[in-house]
Parts: C-alpha cells; structure tokens; sequence
C-alpha cells in the first residue's frame, strides 16, 4: 500500500512555519531539527515503504525565501529518490503541484 503525504506550502509565511509544514506533513519523529540536514534524515527512514509526496505551492516558497531554498530542497528530494543507485526509485513517486499541472520529480 502507497502512503501518500501532502506538503501544503500554500500558506506559509515564515522560514521556520516551513519546517514545520514539512515536519507535520512528512509526519517526522519530534526530534526533526528544522533544517535541510535533519530533512534529509527523517527522509532517509522513510525508506522501505511505497511512498508518494505531493508538493503544493512550491511558488510561494520560491517568492518568500529565494530560489536556493526551493532549490536546496528539490536537490534533497532528488538525492532521496535516487539513494544507493536508485535501490528505492520505483517505491518513491515526488509530484510538484501547481494548479491543474502535475510534475513528477525525476
């Protein structure tokens, strides 16, 4: 069975109020520090189970905190997907939403 999480960055205001939406969205243990290290992480031990992460107002991360930081994060994501030669590829499915449009990380 896919478990599907849904990260809605639609309303977020602040940098940490980010992290945030990732560590509820994700459902991350309480020990997520809040920043790109422990991301990647809490990440790592969602490896093992189909998983399939929507990503919802990418832009407005975008607008408020800068290209590098959208960028940063894409980069972990991708690294996720395709750990220890693509080993968990097929079980990870990273879709970026915006509107109508769907686009699947590769």
């Amino acid at each position: 069975m896919i478990k599907k999480y849904t990260i809605d960055f639609t309303n977020v205001n602040y940098y940490l109020e980010m992290h945030a939406v990732i560590w509820k969205a994700l459902d991350f243990p309480d020990y997520y520090g809040c920043n790109w290290s422990a991301f990647w992480d809490c990440l790592t031990d969602m490896y093992g189970d189909p998983i399939h992460i929507e990503i919802i107002g990418l832009d407005v991360i975008e607008r408020k905190f800068g290209a590098d930081t959208t960028q940063k994060m894409l980069e972990i994501l991708k690294r996720f997907k395709h750990f220890n030669n693509d080993l968990f590829s097929d079980s990870i499915k990273i879709e970026l939403v915006s509107g109508d449009v769907r686009v699947e990380l590769e």
